[in-house]
């Protein structure tokens, strides 16, 4: 997941790095770390070079994988036993919080009727202003697509309570890129059902594929060249797409309030 952490640090930046008031010891959770720990300590590694005091919780459900990551835990790296309730304290003062979850190839394995409770609990961690990251990835984490769900207020336009979906992100990794039939399959659950006609995700596919068409001329300067153009073509006729380069052309594709 190196390159969805390097989209975070991007990204979430400065939420990483606030040492203000409650944020000092606000964590990031990374939500079923999977059999080995490696993705959290990934993760650790990369954000403390934005806040090298940065705790980080990673999450299992299964309690054989907490057990064996547990030996790698240390001062400001713990391994948990749950779930969507996420295990934080809430007898401390102030109460443990997070600033940023990570929960992706988690909810794929629900039914879609699971996904907006489960939004529901991972909010209720998170400090107003944090952000859930929840999406898809390939086995690899070459090509991935994840939800950026913002903690907000009540009268913010949720999807969740307490959620806003402030975009869609679509991240491949250079220097191969990729094209945008290779997204449908890593959507995530909220939207992978919905990729019938009539449906707005399946607009985006259909303009998506006309400007990657288009722009096939582009290819002789690289397949970089080629996912940024057809991203801009769309941010020209109407979508809200951000067109600069320092999103597209490390192959992050941002879908903004969509």
């Amino acid at each position: 997941m190196r390159h969805l952490d390097a989209f975070c640090a991007l990204y979430a930046g400065p939420l990483l790095a606030r040492r203000c008031g409650p944020w000092r010891d606000a964590a990031f959770v990374d939500l079923g770390f999977g059999a080995s720990p490696d993705t959290t300590l990934e993760s650790a590694r990369c954000f403390r070079r934005l806040a090298p005091e940065l705790p980080v919780i990673g999450v299992e459900i299964d309690a054989s994988r907490v057990a064996g990551a547990s030996a790698q835990a240390d001062r400001l790296t713990q391994f948990r036993l749950g779930g969507f309730n996420l295990p934080l304290a809430d007898d401390r003062d102030p109460p443990e919080r997070a600033r940023l979850i990570r929960a992706f190839n988690v909810l794929r394995q629900y039914e879609p009727e699971a996904v907006q409770p489960a939004w529901t609990a991972m909010a209720e961690a998170l400090l107003p202003g944090g952000l859930l990251v929840e999406g898809s990835s390939d086995p690899i984490g070459k090509r991935w697509v994840a939800n950026l769900l913002r903690r907000v207020t009540p009268d913010a336009g949720q999807v969740a309570p307490g959620l806003r979906l402030e975009a869609i992100v679509f991240g491949c990794r250079p220097p191969t890129f990729a094209e945008p039939g290779d997204f449908p399959g890593l959507l995530p659950k909220q939207l992978i059902h919905r990729m019938r006609p009539g449906e707005p995700i399946h607009a985006f596919f259909d303009a998506w594929q006309r400007a990657f068409a288009q722009r096939a001329p582009d290819r002789v300067w690289g397949p970089g060249r080629r996912f940024a153009a057809s991203a801009r073509q769309m941010a020209e006729s109407g979508w809200s797409i951000d067109p600069r380069d320092r999103w597209l052309g490390r192959g992050f594709l941002i879908w903004s309030a969509p």
